[in-house]
């Protein structure tokens, strides 16, 4: 098995292993703490995934950001050429459930946002380094859309995802930010 499909293996294991109490408490402390964050404030347009348990959850966030007047924009795979692009939504019933039992955007009830009209993206991954580099689901689609975008980048994670080293290959694109239940990791 190679070194990718251990750590996955691993942090997958570790994640489902995390109790509803702690998951609800340790998302609420990441939640509050981007409140806080200069990148969260400044930011009008944020791109975020719809979380989907034991990852860190965003329905709040995206709650909080509708009510304090930003607009929430969705990732939507095209699994043709594993690229991602990027639609508003105003409402939860504006998903549908994809593959692997993912939430997206409805394409006829949404409109695309540009990578440029992006201030905030949330990057997801299973782990993390200090030094930004992800480790992400293995399908590569936040890789190819990084390339193209050069604006404020953030992941959230407990603080377990957080990890000595991860593999790093070329065209691996570091986040500016992580903020854990413990700390914010400023990178760049």
């Amino acid at each position: 098995m190679s070194e990718k499909k251990l750590i996955r293996k691993e942090m997958k294991e570790r994640l489902t292993l995390l109790s509803k109490p702690y998951y609800e408490h340790y998302s609420t402390k990441i939640a509050n703490t981007l409140y806080i964050n200069p990148d969260w404030i400044n930011a009008q347009v944020i791109g975020i995934t719809i979380s989907k348990e034991p990852e860190v959850d965003t329905y709040q966030i995206i709650r909080k950001a509708w009510e304090v007047g930003k607009e929430v924009v969705i990732p939507k795979c095209n699994p043709n050429d594993k690229t991602l692009t990027f639609r508003k939504i105003t409402e939860f019933s504006q998903l549908e459930s994809v593959f692997y039992g993912l939430l997206e955007p409805i394409i006829e009830e949404t409109i695309v946002v540009e990578p440029g009209d992006i201030d905030l993206l949330f990057v997801p991954g299973l782990a993390y380094t200090r030094e930004g580099f992800r480790l992400g689901f293995g399908g590569g689609y936040y890789d190819r859309y990084l390339t193209k975008y050069n604006r404020k980048t953030l992941s959230l994670a407990f603080h377990f995802q957080v990890i000595p080293q991860v593999p790093i290959e070329t065209h691996d694109i570091p986040v500016s930010k992580i903020i854990t239940n413990d700390e914010v990791i400023k990178i760049k």
